[in-house]
């Protein structure tokens, strides 16, 4: 019964539009208060969520992706990408899908891939005859390869909540990533050749491959610069942050593309978002704080071992929760309320913390393009002056897509635990 009050209590203050992080952090206090607990545990747990070390990643990931953003680097990838695969059936749809795949591998972030390669895409497509809810679709969910593939924003909270190795899931999320990349250039072919009407294109020359290549190259460098010193073990996730902010502005500085007006903007964007996020965690960590001071946590693992007995039932369970709670909740705050509760039950059934964070990360990604607060889809809908209901409706399939890579990850389960453990 406590459960469902403070989850009724929580809707209840997100349906009266009160932001996320004021949510959870005032419904966590109420909770400490009203549970007799001394409310200066508050600040406490803020204060010991916010000098994480690791939680320093997030802000240098995002200034990184928003120099390149500003910098133009999406236009370059998307150019390269297009040269080489463009003259294929669907071929445009397959460059966009491989561009944001490059795209979330330098910037670890789902808005700053759908915002960037959407930006050049969509035009593109559009004008070769591409259907225009196909496109709205395959750019809201190939933005959601942003917190799969390594860096991932959500990989860095999802290991900080845990205190497991962001390394261990950097390299977990490879397998599945490249899965999705696969599934939906897969998806996209057959859909461009039977279904999308689009006008086919010659193939590019040797000269035009050669010069789009050169020039999206320093950035697929630092790309592979910043995978490479974090898997290498060379630098930690912080560390190669901040390496490829250096990089970030090394290349936009010396491609003549950084003006002081676009460094402030980066800036700007970057620190809204971080405050956004830190203030979430921060919530997240009273709200977890209470949760767990009331049991509610061991309760609900007591419960789910009474009457879940199989790995496959609980996974079932959750992913129908996970999809109820991503109509009204953001990615963020998903992994923030729900690790916490879940875990201890995952761990129960013998389910490896690491291949819960995947699972849990590619669930979430079904939150970023599911109406009414998908955030992929309002910058789709942004960038291209398209309806709501359109884009929602283009993302259906992809949706469907990704679910089926969860099946697949939950049979195959060494396609996110070979690379990190066996290789």
């Amino acid at each position: 019964m406590t459960v469902i009050l403070i989850l009724a209590a929580l809707f209840a203050l997100l349906l009266i539009r009160v932001p996320v992080a004021f949510a959870l952090g005032g419904l966590g206090l109420a909770m400490l208060m009203l549970g007799g607990f001394s409310p200066l545990m508050a600040p406490q747990a803020i204060l010991s969520t916010l000098d994480g070390f690791i939680l320093l990643a997030v802000p240098l990931f995002l200034l990184m992706s928003n120099i390149l953003l500003k910098g133009g680097v999406g236009r370059d990838l998307f150019a390269a990408v297009h040269a080489w695969v463009g003259h294929w059936p669907g071929g445009l749809a397959v460059a966009t899908i491989l561009s944001c795949g490059i795209f979330a591998a330098i910037s670890g972030s789902s808005v700053a891939t759908a915002a960037t390669i959407g930006t050049v895409a969509i035009p593109e497509m559009i004008g070769r005859g591409y259907q225009k809810r196909f496109v709205y679709g395959l750019l809201a969910a190939g933005g959601t390869l942003g917190i799969l593939i390594p860096p991932s924003i959500p990989m860095i909270v999802y290991a900080f909540v845990t205190e497991q190795s962001v390394l261990d899931l950097f390299l977990a999320g490879i397998g599945p990533g490249l899965l999705l990349v696969a599934l939906f250039i897969v998806y996209s072919m057959i859909y461009a050749r039977w279904f999308g009407g689009f006008k086919p294109e010659p193939a590019a020359g040797w000269d035009e491959r050669l010069l789009a290549t050169l020039r999206a190259l320093p950035s697929m460098l630092l790309a592979a610069y910043v995978i490479g010193v974090i898997y290498t073990g060379a630098a930690t996730p912080t560390e190669a942050a901040a390496l490829g902010l250096a990089g970030a502005l090394v290349i936009t500085l010396a491609m003549g593309r950084l003006t002081f007006k676009t460094f402030r903007e980066a800036i700007f964007d970057s620190m809204v978002t971080t405050v956004a996020i830190l203030l979430i965690v921060a919530g997240a960590k009273v709200f977890g704080k209470a949760i767990t001071l009331y049991r509610i946590p061991q309760d609900i693992s007591v419960l789910i071992s009474q009457t879940i007995d199989t790995p496959l039932a609980f996974i079932l369970v959750v992913s129908i929760v996970l999809l109820v709670m991503g109509l009204v909740f953001e990615a963020l705050s998903m992994v923030l309320i729900m690790t916490p509760v879940l875990l201890p039950a995952a761990l129960a059934l013998g389910i490896d913390p690491v291949w819960f964070g995947v699972y849990m990360v590619v669930m979430v990604e079904c939150a970023l393009i599911t109406p009414p607060v998908g955030l992929n889809l309002y910058v789709i809908q942004s960038v291209a002056k398209a309806g709501l209901t359109e884009v929602s409706r283009g993302v259906l399939p992809f949706l469907v897509i990704m679910l089926l890579s969860v099946v697949i990850l939950y049979i195959w389960t060494d396609l996110a635990l070979y690379i990190p453990f066996k290789l």
